[in-house]
């Protein structure tokens, strides 16, 4: 009688336990996702910083060219220093997500640098109606497609980190 009751409290505290650490381990993974995907986002956001530049550029002040260049050209380098930071660690993170990010960056210093450095040329504006610029003169249409596969391959690795989550609740830092 005292084996049957002592093997029913210690499976009792084994289920309690194992039901606990699951629960904990749980609440762990769903914090890691959520701590993902707000850093993919905040990866995100550098870029479109960088697609904003070309606009600040072209509206820069005419009164104060010195002033300008110099405001205009450390937040650039502020964007680019972020842009290096999350192209590392896209990488490794995810050697799919990285390759995406990669690419996307590639491709922005490529299209909006190029506008951004035609925006330089360009005299900087000095009456409101200026203030409205079209793709004529700042085309980024070329960056969507990089942007949608930087999208889903953040989307897929955050579906992967979901499955490993739903099997026995493990993390995996996985090349997606």
């Amino acid at each position: 009688m005292v084996t049957a009751i002592f093997s029913s409290a210690v499976l009792a505290a084994l289920l309690s336990a194992t039901l606990n650490l699951a629960l904990a381990r749980r609440k762990s993974l769903e914090e890691e996702r959520a701590r993902l995907r707000s850093t993919f986002a905040e990866a995100f956001e550098a870029v479109v910083r960088y697609k904003e530049m070309p606009y600040a550029i072209r509206r820069r002040r005419a009164d104060e060219p010195s002033a300008e260049r110099v405001r205009l050209s450390e937040e650039m380098r502020a964007i680019q220093a972020k842009l290096s930071y999350y192209q590392m660690w896209t990488a490794g993170e995810s050697a799919a997500v990285g390759g995406a990010y990669a690419t996307l960056v590639e491709q922005l210093r490529r299209i909006a640098g190029e506008a951004c450095h035609d925006a330089w040329l360009a005299d900087s504006i000095s009456v409101d109606r200026q203030m409205n610029i079209g793709p004529d003169l700042v085309d980024l249409n070329g960056l969507s497609e990089h942007e949608q596969a930087f999208v889903d391959a953040t989307q897929r690795h955050l579906d992967e980190l979901l499955k490993f989550h739903r099997l026995f609740g493990r993390t995996l830092r996985k090349h997606a």
